[in-house]
């Protein structure tokens, strides 16, 4: 496995057991997106083979000091990934470069060299990004959560065209030619958000000023709630497809392990010399077969149906976000009883809360079999390996 696999890797484990569920900017997703667009600058520009990895290391870890305490998150970063590289054998010059790079991602920090340019462009890479109003609300909510400051729909919109137009600007020149174009896009987009807002305010009357600015933070108010809905069930969803990533991964290895073994090995376990090796082609195939199965039980679908009255609907104790209860309802019913909900915000939000919890649940359920599927095709090739040597040294 190379170090940039053990790095990811590395990081995906500890950002799921350490990570606070308040960062729905500062997590996994943004590493990954962030080295992804690291890899697009570098295809494109000349840069040594040992220089990448460097980078996409660097990028890796550059978010991980989070999960002690967003302030100096560089320098704890710094701190993980010496640890991590130090048990890897690598020589303390390597470890030098990959934290200059870390420490280059601080925000006002003016790249150097080539290798930070391209550190500092990925990582502000979501400034051209086709879906930055989302990753901006995301980072909103984080704040909001972790105490930083609450913004006034006004007072984003204006910090964000103040950080894209004036203090900020990208480095390399793949970022020039290809990103600076989408991110004057988004620049135009906030500038007419605040220019509506701005002609809201005119509009306004003095005499419904309390009124107007009570249902301005109800708006704010919602808009939170429905990001973190968004964030959430997006999170759920890329956690979703990244089990059965591994399950298919899983499968795909084992059938080829069951279909050598079968057309190779145990053919010719007929010959009274080969005798010592069924033991351990056994082995093998049953832990294959064994690992095969709980991958698929940790992809297999489990839609659960329950039986519910109308009585049951009238009083809302049904979830009509879920297929596998309005597919038992006849269409004039869930038209009738859809048309309730969307008149009735509390009654949205508790779907959506029953809906995230069971899709919990349900991911539970995958990482808990995937991991006895780890477990089980590990100490399967471990044992397998070893029946083979005992059985070869028995000659």
């Amino acid at each position: 496995m190379s170090i940039l696999h053990k790095a990811k890797n590395y990081v995906e484990i500890l950002f799921k057991d350490k990570l606070s569920s308040v960062y729905f900017y500062h997590n996994f997703i943004h590493t990954a997106y962030t080295v992804n667009k690291a890899e697009e600058i570098m295809k494109n520009t000349p840069v040594s083979e040992e220089e990448q990895e460097k980078v996409l290391v660097a990028l890796w870890f550059h978010d991980t000091g989070y999960i002690e305490c967003a302030q100096n998150h560089e320098e704890r970063g710094v701190e993980i990934m010496r640890d991590f590289l130090t048990k890897e054998n690598y020589p303390d010059n390597y470890i030098a470069d990959v934290a200059r790079l870390i420490m280059a991602t601080k925000i006002n920090y003016e790249p150097q060299n080539l290798l930070e340019k391209i550190v500092k462009d990925a990582d502000f890479s979501h400034f051209a990004g086709h879906d930055y109003n989302d990753i901006s609300d995301a980072l909103r909510k984080e704040w909001e959560l972790t105490n930083v400051r609450c913004f006034s729909n006004n007072e984003w919109n204006t910090g964000n065209l103040d950080m894209l137009k004036n203090r900020h600007t990208y480095y390399t020149d793949y970022a020039k030619e290809n990103w600076e174009p989408l991110k004057k896009k988004n620049i135009k987009k906030i500038e007419k958000k605040l220019e509506k807002e701005e002609e809201k305010k005119e509009g306004k009357k003095e005499d419904k000023k309390d009124n107007s600015e009570g249902k301005k933070d109800k708006e704010k108010s919602d808009r939170s709630v429905d990001t973190l809905f968004r964030v959430t069930l997006n999170n759920h969803t890329r956690l979703s497809d990244i089990a059965d990533s591994k399950a298919n991964i899983l499968l795909s290895v084992n059938a080829i392990i069951i279909s050598v073994c079968l057309s190779v090995l145990v053919p010719k376990l007929d010959a009274p010399k080969n005798s010592h090796l069924i033991l351990p082609s056994f082995i093998l195939l049953l832990s294959s077969v064994l690992t095969i199965i709980f991958a698929i039980l940790s992809t297999k679908p489990n839609v659960t149906k329950t039986t519910f009255t109308a009585q049951d609907i009238a009083n809302r104790k049904v979830n009509l976000l879920f297929f596998g209860n309005f597919q038992q309802m006849l269409f004039d019913d869930y038209h009738n009883a859809m048309r309730d909900l969307i008149k009735d915000r509390d009654y949205i939000y508790d779907s959506m809360v029953k809906d995230l919890y069971y899709l919990g649940k349900v991911l539970d359920r995958k990482y808990k079999l995937l991991s006895i599927t780890y477990k089980i095709f590990m100490a399967g090739i471990i044992i397998s390996v070893l029946s083979f040597g005992v059985a070869f040294l028995s000659l």
